[in-house]
């Protein structure tokens, strides 16, 4: 057998970035990075809310329900605790289900459904101190998302569902910086969570995707405990020659995770939905709602158009050509569903990507129409549609950064008014404005498991 040998830049990937885990400390972190931290655990919040009572967590609960063994720690919205493990599960499948949490560039990593719910679940067991949890916050999407780095965009070609599969390294590191895990426990603990990564695309626009997800963050849990307990692993869970970035990318590039550790800093790039569906979609959305509202549409109709011409990079095509979807989270990623309900309605929220919304013919009709251009010299946060009109001039809108990406980001209040429409979507019951409040003023919280009252809500709220 031939034995390759490891380039000494990949050496130690695994220890280097459990040690900057291990020792970096709060007063380490910038404050606008603090500040993005939060404005990423509010926009959590607001997805998991609208989410706690959707058929996908009903079913999970029931099913998960069974197997709890403690009322340790909340179900956001539900009126309902389980175990950590299962609890932690339920929360990052509520944030992922409707497709609308927070995306990572250039990975589309959605980083903060897998790390922030386990060390939530923590915080109800034992006392953590504001600062902290940001700390270990930051620390489990730097890692996850680093990770995404060093395998994109292969990984995500390749078939693996890249939240899933890296969301189980940010859990895992920022539970085991909260149990205060050594160098060597945080490498084991890279190395359970490297066995348990796993996560496909085919799943995507299914209730089977929610597995994965939920996975990630119980999985991250359980390697950080196993950890704890001397439970061992390898040396080299991630660069290790049949470690995690060999086996799920062609040619990673390692050296992307451990370069400028603690002055570069991936929650700077994380970006906030507008409207709950892939977010390659965002600049298509923006621009049908804006053609919805043109005169020349207007004047013509709808009827009239024969084609919709979308022009975008390739990813736009290659990840919502769905045309003929049959349920509102499989619309989530279709163009051809986007397209038509954001033209017809001039609406673009949760009740626009719903089963029933689905089923309307009108759409189904329009949507049929959709035609993809790819141009790489697009980037995914832009787009130009063109209407092809019968008897007329074709109508055409160019997006050269859509809302919500990195460069246009969602203002703080407009990430507060998602909490607000997110929260009576869910009907939940809970009063919103309590939990604004306690995430901007976090960093002087001597007990986060608190903020999980704020959230607790009733088992009987949407009926």
């Amino acid at each position: 057998m031939t034995m390759i040998q490891l380039p000494a830049d990949q050496a130690a990937v695994s220890a280097t970035l459990a040690n900057f885990v291990q020792t970096c400390e709060w007063n380490a972190i910038p404050q606008h990075v603090r500040h993005e931290a939060k404005r990423s655990l509010l926009n959590f919040f607001s997805v998991a809310l609208s989410a706690c009572f959707d058929p996908t967590i009903e079913k999970a609960a029931r099913v998960y329900g069974t197997f709890s063994s403690a009322s340790q720690a909340t179900v956001i919205g539900r009126g309902q605790r389980m175990d950590i493990l299962n609890a932690a599960a339920l929360n990052t499948m509520g944030a992922n289900v409707f497709d609308f949490d927070d995306t990572h560039f250039p990975t589309i990593i959605h980083p903060t459904a897998p790390v922030a719910p386990p060390i939530l679940a923590l915080a109800e067991t034992q006392v953590i101190s504001g600062p902290d949890f940001l700390l270990s916050l930051i620390l489990g999407m730097e890692a996850e998302c680093r990770i995404g780095n060093a395998i994109s965009p292969g990984h995500y070609a390749r078939g693996w569902h890249i939240t899933s599969t890296c969301g189980v390294f940010g859990s895992a590191l920022a539970v085991g910086k909260l149990l205060g895990l050594s160098q060597q426990q945080l490498v084991w603990a890279l190395g359970h969570a490297s066995s348990q990564a796993s996560g496909l695309v085919e799943t995507l626009g299914t209730m089977s995707k929610s597995i994965s997800m939920g996975n990630a963050a119980r999985n991250g849990i359980l390697s950080a405990l196993l950890a704890q307990e001397d439970f061992d692993g390898p040396a080299k869970p991630l660069e290790g020659l049949r470690g995690f970035l060999h086996v799920t990318a062609d040619e990673p590039d390692t050296a992307s995770i451990v370069s400028d550790l603690g002055k570069r800093w991936e929650v700077l790039q994380n970006a906030y939905k507008p409207y709950p569906c892939g977010v390659v979609l965002n600049p298509v959305i923006q621009a049908c709602l804006t053609l919805s509202l043109d005169p020349a549409l207007h004047a013509q109709g709808l009827a009239s158009i024969e084609s919709i011409e979308l022009t975008g990079h390739p990813l736009l095509r290659q990840r919502t050509d769905r045309p003929g979807v049959l349920t509102g989270r499989e619309s989530q990623v279709s163009a051809q569903h986007a397209v038509a309900v954001a033209l017809m309605r001039g609406r673009a929220g949760l009740a626009e990507f719903s089963d029933q919304a689905v089923r309307d013919p009108a759409l189904q009709s329009l949507g049929r129409k959709v035609r993809f251009v790819d141009d790489a010299s697009y980037s995914v946060d832009s787009t130009k549609v063109v209407l092809h009109m019968r008897d007329a001039k074709p109508v055409e809108i160019v997006i050269d950064v859509a809302r919500g990406a990195t460069t246009r980001p969602l203002t703080d209040q407009d990430i507060e008014e998602k909490v607000r429409k997110l929260c009576a979507y869910g009907q939940s019951g809970i009063d919103p404005e309590p939990l604004i409040d306690a995430v901007w003023d976090l960093e002087n919280n001597p007990d986060v498991g608190q903020i999980m009252r704020l959230v607790a809500g009733q088992a009987d709220s949407a009926t």
